[in-house]
């Protein structure tokens, strides 16, 4: 419980760190409303959508009510979606404002001595440092291929531990050796006629759990005609800290990346993971204050592109022949992709592109899929609420395939498809991996 102390702290902090300016543009004209998943799966209430939020915050501020439980909590309760800003007529940045507000009441609350124990293991001690990262990862993929997993399973040891996290136990992506995680390239020259030099962004998560999809993004990018640089000083991108309340270790990562990067003389910088790079392209508002690092912050953010993207541009699908077994597919947006970025067309041009496929929109495909970075384990009644439509969504286009563009969308809509017991028949694939599955597929003729 947030004490009188507490809450007379984070008051003070509010009217002196708020943008008072970005909290008077929103006009409550309620626009956002049908594109806030948390307004529409709890009934609609006003305290749970954007607007009401920014009321909250604007009240706080203005010492009119206090920071306390509630206020805490309704904040706690958004997804950070970020899908009001698109169709907020004002251009309010939303995000910004929640960013802001969650690191001043986490840095003024004091939280229970497990969770200081927690934030301390994650936020300080594990994701800024991608040894440790590996180590983390490494250590998982020994108990998936010791057969430990198998015995945990069998021994009923996952029923005593949370239901969502031995959910999230089961849609684990098979973990790579310590040896691939280490044996990562720092350069990698273009398979066809260069046509562009870029740096790749290979991230924490990415480069360790994830690193198949980071071997095809790279494969992708040099059959495309990229000549590659892959930073080895790189670090995570911030994301889960920034939105966490950590923003003073976000602030660190970012300098670390800005200057892994800047002297690289590239065209682009690329990354794979939406959730990543809408965060990496809002270090120029993350470090607006600070003057040595605000200009190298938008030279970072202006160099940045997705995947999709470069693809598109360079026409990859036009002189790469992109070919699968005939099959149904649909895309889940990425909220960060499509909603920071300004990536949606991109994704879709290139799975439109492939022989073979039909190509069914899922309705509702830029609703969040209730994943938001941790979000699915702190707030997991939510999570699975805003989950279920998705799949009821996902389930009426037929699609056998699902692509997602980020990883904690990939586990999310993989665990939809394992609650609705439809593994057999549709499965959740990252757009690289798909992409470079098509280039490669070699059709049977005979």
């Amino acid at each position: 419980m947030t004490t009188l102390q507490e809450q007379q702290a984070i008051g003070q902090q509010f009217k002196e760190r708020m943008n008072e300016d970005e909290l008077l543009n929103c006009m409550r004209c309620g626009f956002c409303l049908p594109s806030c998943p948390t307004y529409i799966e709890s009934g609609q209430k006003e305290s749970h959508s954007p607007r009401g939020r920014i009321a909250l915050m604007k009240a706080v501020t203005d010492g009119l009510i206090e920071p306390d439980e509630d206020v805490e909590r309704t904040l706690e309760l958004c997804l950070g979606c970020r899908a009001c800003e698109p169709v907020c007529p004002s251009g309010v940045k939303y995000g910004h404002l929640l960013e802001e507000a969650r690191d001043i009441i986490a840095q003024h609350k004091k939280h229970s001595l497990p969770a200081r124990a927690v934030r301390k293991v994650v936020f300080k001690e594990l994701f800024p440092h991608q040894k440790r990262m590996r180590l983390a990862v490494g250590l998982l993929g020994l108990y998936q291929r010791t057969g430990l997993q198998v015995v945990a399973r069998k021994a009923g040891i996952m029923k005593l531990i949370p239901n969502n996290l031995s959910a999230m136990e089961k849609v684990l992506p098979k973990v790579p050796t310590m040896k691939q995680m280490k044996s990562r390239p720092d350069y990698l020259p273009p398979l066809k006629e260069k046509v562009k030099k870029v740096a790749f962004f290979s991230g924490c998560l990415m480069d360790t759990m994830f690193l198949e999809t980071n071997n095809a993004t790279m494969k992708l990018l040099q059959l495309a005609g990229c000549e590659i640089v892959i930073p080895k000083d790189q670090a995570c991108c911030g994301a889960l800290h920034g939105h966490s309340g950590e923003k003073s270790i976000a602030k660190d990562m970012a300098k670390k990346n800005i200057e892994a990067f800047e002297n690289l003389g590239v065209d682009y910088i690329i990354t794979n993971a939406g959730g990543c790079g809408g965060f990496l392209i809002d270090y120029d508002h993350l470090l607006k204050d600070d003057p040595n690092w605000k200009d190298r912050a938008l030279a970072f953010k202006n160099k940045l592109k997705d995947i999709s993207e470069i693809l598109v541009e360079v026409e990859f699908h036009n002189k790469v022949k992109l070919s699968l077994p005939e099959q149904i597919i649909t895309y889940q947006d990425s909220c960060h992709l499509r909603n920071v970025m300004k990536t949606a067309s991109a994704p879709r041009t290139l799975l439109k592109s492939i022989q073979n496929i039909y190509y069914h929109e899922m309705k509702d495909a830029d609703r969040c899929c209730g994943s938001a970075g941790i979000y699915n384990i702190v707030e997991s009644e939510m999570s699975m609420q805003i989950l279920d439509y998705k799949m009821k969504q996902a389930t009426k286009t037929q699609a056998t395939t699902i692509v997602t563009a980020n990883p904690g969308c990939l586990l999310q809509m993989k665990l939809g498809v394992d609650r609705e017991n439809q593994s057999e028949h549709m499965e959740v694939v990252h757009i690289v991996d798909l992409l470079l599955k098509a280039a490669e597929y070699k059709a049977n003729q005979f």
